[in-house]
């Protein structure tokens, strides 16, 4: 079994055209696979339900839910700005589960990946509203993936950081050297993980090769979470 053989698997990649999404659609194709791509937001609570009725039958939900990390201090965090980064990325999770899951627990067959960030996973200042919204998908994708990993369905993330995309890390900021002499500082791989680097392990994570793996959070990150 090749490890990234993808041949006949639909699956389908949201915001495809932003964070993960262009590097893991090439990917994904590379592989073999019939990628759905779709850039709609979810901020309209009824948007995952009409998204999965309009594609039906799928083996992968690849969720890439990304938006610009701000830099407030903890002490000016308004409702604002903790809100919006909850209605992106949490508050879709489980309207996906309910558009999703009933059809691969009655197949017992399917896979959800959360395209997550390591900044749940080690402390970072002037984070504490990006951090929190990250730290809940990751707490979700550990409860749901435990819940149906005995029916055949495996819900895992990879939480990144310092992965080449253009949400986060644009060619201006790499160009800097004060970012670049904060890669040798923080980073021991010294250097971004490659879009590519990512998205082939999203790859193989969507592959029958990795059906072992349940509730689980990958960090991507050239040790930087370490």
């Amino acid at each position: 079994m090749s490890l990234c053989d993808l041949t006949g698997k639909r699956i389908l990649l949201t915001q495809a055209d932003a964070f993960m999404g262009p590097a893991l659609r090439q990917t994904l194709q590379d592989c073999g696979a019939d990628v759905i791509a779709d850039n709609r937001d979810f901020l309209d609570p009824k948007a995952p339900g009409v998204l999965l009725k309009e594609v039906g039958e799928i083996d992968v939900l690849l969720l890439n839910l990304g938006v610009p990390a701000p830099s407030t201090p903890a002490a000016q965090v308004e409702d604002d700005e903790w809100g919006l980064l909850f209605r992106h990325m949490v508050d879709p999770l489980p309207r996906f589960a309910r558009a999703a899951l009933p059809g691969m627990l009655e197949r017992q067959r399917g896979k959800i990946l959360l395209m997550g960030s390591a900044s749940a996973l080690r402390g970072m200042k002037r984070a504490s509203s990006y951090s929190a919204a990250r730290g809940a998908q990751l707490a979700w994708v550990q409860a749901v993936g435990a819940e149906v990993a005995g029916k055949g369905v495996q819900v895992n993330a990879i939480a990144q950081n310092f992965v080449d995309n253009p949400t986060y890390f644009p060619a201006e900021i790499q160009a800097n050297p004060a970012f670049q002499a904060r890669l040798q500082r923080e980073v021991p791989l010294g250097r971004l993980v490659s879009a590519e680097e990512d998205a082939s392990f999203a790859a193989y994570l969507c592959t029958d090769a990795a059906n072992c793996f349940v509730g689980q959070i990958f960090p991507v990150c050239g040790g930087w979470s370490h």
